[in-house]
């Protein structure tokens, strides 16, 4: 009977303890099921379903023509869901022979038709639900497959997956690369596609995605939950002819004097808008945009600062460019340290203009250690420098400029002694970036007005303008009238009988400052290192009228030579000579009175066209006119008293001339090279924005018709 009771009671507690764990099992469902029912189904809900975002269409980046520099393409990648539920074997059996074939006959495609047989059929046993079939296919490509035998029954019966992406396109490649910049994941942004990213990249949007394996997501439906929205256009005030100008120079340079790195900026005098920005490095053999030096490459600009210097002393009005100092045949010293002249001469008393065009080191610290040599007249040279702007980033709208480095007088922590006076006004001791520099030039030739360097014109949104970007001045006035047109003459003497005297020009006139500084020296008691040299020149044309300054930099020359003149000098009148050969308004006329326009009333009204319509325009009137062979193209020239019949030269690549044709002939040359017309008015051609001879890269060209 014990032994009864006993198993009697073991038996009801373990009775009861599943009871109770079925009871506590029950409450706990419960609980689950509807107070974190909705907590635990979405869970599970994310692991199958999630919303994603949809990148938008980035905005492009144009020239100041309106020309693309940069934009997105639309690029896809087709998918096939082999387990699609509209997908039967019956559709598939049809359909796959002659999907397969297409397939094999698109361009590019990577099976021949039973290799793409037996690859379909094998995915289709495997129900493989994210099968790869076209990779980065174009717009063009994806319009083709949407059509082809199953795909044609789209996403659910035809189990076809539609990936877009957007693929940056650059179409003058190397031209203004670095400037430009880009976007890139676990990089930082550069350039402008870096500095505007936030008003280029637009709005994603939203849409529903399903899992099919572990890696793979295809949209639940074709429509996106939420609409991205494009981002909006930037227009620069980059030149792509004169940024291929630039270009040419400075790789030149490069290349003959076997440079390490340079760049070469061209700015409107009037407003600080960057026509051309060019920045080289060599890497692997090839000249890349690897940096951008223009802003980045802050460092000892060597004689371009005398410029400063001068103005600095004349400002003050304690000497005149008649004024003399001895040049001591090229060498002097400070606290026992010798400063010599770039190169070895007998000079002895020379002017104070003299002395900056040949651009003597000597005779330029000896002027401004004599001006400022005191505690309190050094602390006024600083402060000249720092009423010129010479302390301060420009402000350009690109991340990663320079601080310039422009010593206080007398400050130790800084590395003040008693040398830093007439090192600093040669240009040594301080440090300043060639954009920087430029921009003091560019007040010189702007009259005295200091102007903040820019680069974007405009926001625009499907070809409207929604905002203005204007030209801001820093400073009306850094220095006085008097001031500014010395600096001038003394610019102006630097070419006609300076150290650029070798580069003048017979066609126009400019003006500027040679710069060779020495890179990564040591000096001590007995002797001194160096590690380089920096060429350069600044400076702006036409002299008269200035319309661009221009700076030339080309770091580490070593074959040659290494003179400023000659490396950075002879690349900046290149760059000079094309501009004033290629743009409209910088010609002057080489008589003294302008010629009259020739009286063309008498003339057909068509003056150029396809050569055999125009022959038989003026036979038809029975015109007599002078003819030679002509190719296919050709123009009326009106004589003193008859008209001749030429043969206009069309160049492959390069802007045709089509001034004097009507429109019909200039459409179809301008647009055979590429080329998007704007066309204003009625009549023949009486003006194109781009001049002929360019080479042709699908640029915007307007046609004024009268």
């Amino acid at each position: 009977m014990n032994i009864k009771n006993e198993v009697l009671a073991r038996v009801y507690l373990v009775l009861f303890i599943v009871i109770a764990l079925g009871i506590i099992i029950f409450s706990k469902a419960i609980y689950i099921s509807k107070v974190e029912g909705n907590k635990w189904r979405s869970m599970g809900d994310s692991l199958y379903v999630r919303m994603v975002n949809v990148e938008a269409q980035r905005g492009s980046i144009l020239a100041d023509d309106g020309g693309i520099l940069a934009t997105s393409l639309p690029n896809f990648d087709v998918r096939m869901d082999m387990n699609s539920t509209g997908l039967t074997d019956l559709i598939f059996k049809n359909g796959v022979d002659s999907l397969a074939y297409c397939l094999s006959r698109m361009k590019g495609a990577e099976m021949d038709f039973s290799g793409y047989k037996n690859f379909l059929v094998t995915k289709r046993k495997a129900a493989d639900r994210y099968v790869m079939i076209r990779k980065s296919a174009t717009y063009e490509d994806l319009e083709l497959i949407k059509n082809f035998p199953i795909f044609r029954l789209g996403k659910n019966k035809g189990g076809l997956i539609v990936e877009r992406k957007n693929i940056r396109e650059r179409p003058f490649n190397l031209l203004a690369r670095r400037t430009i910049g880009y976007i890139r994941e676990g990089t930082q942004p550069i350039g402008l596609e870096g500095y505007y990213n936030s008003i280029l990249e637009g709005h994603a949007g939203k849409q529903l995605m399903q899992k099919v394996s572990n890696d793979a997501w295809i949209p639940v439906n074709d429509m996106t939950s939420v609409e991205p929205k494009s981002g909006d256009d930037i227009k620069t005030t980059l030149n792509i002819n004169m940024q291929e100008i630039a270009h040419n120079a400075l790789q030149e340079s490069l290349e003959t004097y076997d440079g390490k790195h340079g760049c070469a900026i061209i700015m409107d005098v009037k407003t600080g808008a960057i026509k051309a920005m060019v920045n080289l490095g060599k890497e692997n053999g090839e000249w890349v945009e690897n940096y951008n030096y223009a802003i980045g490459m802050s460092s000892e600009p060597g004689s371009t600062f005398k410029a400063a210097s001068m103005m600095a002393m004349l400002e003050d009005g304690l000497i005149s460019l008649k004024d003399t100092v001895h040049l001591q045949q090229g060498s002097t010293k400070y606290c026992n340290v010798e400063l010599v002249d770039a190169e070895k001469h007998k000079l002895g008393k020379v002017t104070v203009k003299e002395a900056f065009e040949e651009s003597s080191n000597v005779g330029i610290s000896k002027l401004v250690t004599s001006v400022f040599g005191e505690r309190n007249n050094a602390e006024k040279f600083i402060r000249h420098l720092r009423d010129f702007n010479l302390h301060l980033p420009t402000g350009i709208e690109l991340d990663g400029e320079a601080a310039p480095l422009i010593k206080d007088a007398f400050n130790q922590e800084q590395g003040w002694s008693c040398t830093s006076l007439p090192w600093m006004s040669i240009g040594y001791e301080v440090k300043i970036t060639p954009l920087q520099i430029l921009n003091f030039y560019n007040a010189i030739a702007n009259n005295g007005q200091l102007m903040k360097p820019y680069l974007i014109s405009e926001i625009q949104k499907f070809d409207k303008t929604i905002k203005v970007f204007n030209p801001i001045i820093l400073k009306k006035k850094i220095a006085s009238t008097k001031t500014i047109n010395a600096m001038k003459e003394l610019l102006e003497g630097v070419v006609e009988s300076g150290t650029m005297k070798e580069y003048k020009s017979p066609l126009y006139n400019y003006a500027g400052k040679t710069g060779t500084a020495q890179l990564d020296y040591k000096r001590s008691e007995t002797s001194s290192e160096i590690g380089g040299h920096q060429a350069s020149f600044v400076g702006y044309f036409p002299a008269e009228n200035p319309k661009y300054s221009c700076i030339v930099v080309v770091v580490d020359p070593k074959r040659g030579s290494f003179y400023g003149s000659t490396v950075a000098g002879s690349a900046f009148r290149k760059i000079a000579d094309n501009c004033y050969a290629s743009i409209a308004g910088l010609q002057t006329y080489i008589t003294k009175n302008t010629p009259k326009k020739m009286e063309l009333a008498a003339l057909p009204s068509l003056s150029a066209g396809k050569g055999e319509e125009l022959k038989t325009v003026l036979d038809k009137i029975n015109y007599k006119y002078q003819t030679n062979k002509i190719e296919d193209y050709g123009a009326i020239v009106a004589q003193k008293d008859s008209i001749k019949l030429v043969s206009r030269e069309i160049t492959k690549n390069k802007v045709p001339n089509v001034i004097g044709m009507g429109l019909k002939d200039a459409l179809f040359l301008l647009e055979n090279k590429g080329m998007k017309v704007e066309i204003r008015g009625i009549g023949k051609v009486t003006e194109q924005s781009v001049p002929a001879g360019t080479i042709a890269k699908g640029q915007y060209v307007t046609l004024h018709l009268n």
